[in-house]
């Protein structure tokens, strides 16, 4: 009933926020609200996108970083969304920083949000979240960083959406496997690879670094590693790492694996300075089906890529929200809700440009 007298009490108010969106891609302005509570000044110092009317209630999202390119067309898709369907939308930037996040957080539930959507910093701060989330009594949406079904379980109305991130990875392995030569262009009888990863601590990273090359294992085909480090989703630490490892390994590398396609783009121009060819003398894929990515795939300068849908997500986000503020609960073991993962290839990019 608190929640129902909240969204009903929102929809007879008149309330605007002005905003900004932080994004490369859309124009923003920024907002300055006249409440003098300290609770609502520290949202607003954090907020960088505020969005519409309040006919559908208050809802608070938290976003890791703003300047993760693929969380940067995710958020703006949930904006464009909550927006569309009345919502009054504050966006926050955790700025990487999970002792921020947390502020930003108890900020939204002082202010009496009816939902939260929330991309945490660390997977690892999963329990502290959902206990304060759930001490609050606020249905709650977490996206992109799972945690475990264990901890989801302590409370019932809450409901992970993603996608299943061991796929991301099979699908990585199987470009390379559809290749003429199965990633072993040196005719050697392995194939010989460098990985480039995200955050090790997320378990998106995990679990693409391991079923990117248990696809090939599961086929048949050896595999040697000859390096792995942590380029943190990050473009300019991705070309630094591949630079590196192709001045220390130079022809033995035939696969680059990223974990995301910023880091390889950032890969991808260490591999033309060095003066490889991507898909004659090494192979390099990535995973989110940047419009950058896809533009790369294209021009034959990628193996390939795959899709993470951040608008299929947002749009299920968004759903499995209002489902919760009608008053469903989620048992334990039903946690989570995933949308498909989608290989990209230069025979297919086209359908997702």
């Amino acid at each position: 009933m608190k929640k129902l007298t909240a969204l009903a009490l929102a929809g007879c108010m008149a309330v605007s926020l002005a905003a900004c969106g932080g994004s490369a891609s859309t124009a923003t302005s920024t907002a300055a609200s006249e409440s003098t509570s300290a609770a609502e000044s520290a949202a607003e110092s954090a907020a960088e996108s505020v969005a519409g009317t309040s006919q559908g209630g208050k809802v608070g999202v938290c976003i890791y970083k703003f300047d993760d390119a693929f969380m940067t067309t995710y958020r703006n898709k949930l904006q464009e969304i909550l927006e569309g369907k009345g919502y009054e939308v504050t966006i926050v930037d955790g700025n990487n920083d999970q002792a921020k996040q947390n502020e930003q957080i108890n900020t939204f539930i002082t202010q009496g949000v009816d939902a939260l959507i929330i991309n945490p910093v660390m997977t690892s701060a999963a329990d502290q979240i959902i206990s304060t989330v759930k001490d609050a009594d606020v249905p709650t949406v977490l996206i992109n960083r799972e945690p475990t079904a264990d901890q989801m379980s302590a409370y019932d109305k809450l409901v992970y959406v993603g996608c299943d991130a061991a796929q991301s990875g099979t699908f990585q392995g199987e470009l390379i496997l559809d290749t003429p030569n199965k990633g072993d262009i040196n005719g050697d009888g392995k194939v010989s690879y460098i990985m480039i990863q995200g955050d090790p601590e997320n378990i998106d990273a995990q679990l693409r670094t391991q079923y990117s090359v248990q696809a090939l294992t599961d086929a048949g085909v050896e595999v040697e590693e000859l390096d792995l480090q942590r380029g943190d989703w990050d473009r300019n630490k991705g070309q630094e790492i591949c630079q590196n490892d192709l001045a220390k390994y130079g022809d033995q590398i035939e696969v680059v694996f990223c974990n995301n396609d910023d880091m390889a783009i950032g890969a991808l121009q260490a591999i033309q300075a060095a003066n490889r060819t991507v898909n004659k003398d090494i192979y390099l894929v990535g995973v989110d089906a940047l419009d950058a990515a896809l533009n790369e795939v294209a021009n034959g300068n990628m193996t390939g890529t795959v899709l993470n849908d951040a608008n299929g997500q947002a749009t299920k986000a968004v759903e499995c929200m209002e489902e919760l503020l009608n008053g469903k609960t989620y048992e334990a073991g039903s946690q989570s809700v995933y949308v498909d993962y989608v290989k990209v290839t230069p025979d297919n990019v086209k359908d997702f440009q």
